[in-house]
């Protein structure tokens, strides 16, 4: 099984990002979404989830970001503008590690993959 990880961080006060709602849909070649897992980030603004990954499939990761903030007192919350963060991305090796660690504020986001 492929292990899917990331490391939420909070942009706007360099904190982890801890208990942000995130669910993985995989989406087949049709286009037709299905739920892999839902689940949060931790304490420490990580998750780290196998998944049995079909290589003929696309996955999506939405991330709840704008819940998040609306929970957090912080200055910009009223001028916030992104509800959600999609990343859409592919796991080519059904055995491989796909790390994707996501720096996030009310209007914007940062992420990469390492394995």
């Amino acid at each position: 099984m492929a292990v899917l990880s990331s490391h939420l961080l909070n942009g706007v006060d360099g904190t982890h990002a801890s208990e942000v709602a995130v669910t993985l849909m995989r989406i087949a070649a049709d286009g037709q979404r299905s739920v892999v897992f839902e689940g949060q980030s931790d304490q420490a603004g990580r998750f780290q989830w196998e998944v049995k990954v079909a290589i003929d499939a696309g996955y999506e990761m939405l991330i709840a970001s704008g819940a998040y903030f609306a929970g957090h007192d912080i200055s910009v919350t009223n001028k916030q503008i992104l509800s959600e963060i999609v990343i859409r991305f592919s796991m080519p090796d059904p055995d491989g590690r796909y790390h994707i660690p996501i720096i996030m504020s009310p209007n914007s986001y940062s992420c990469w993959w390492s394995s």
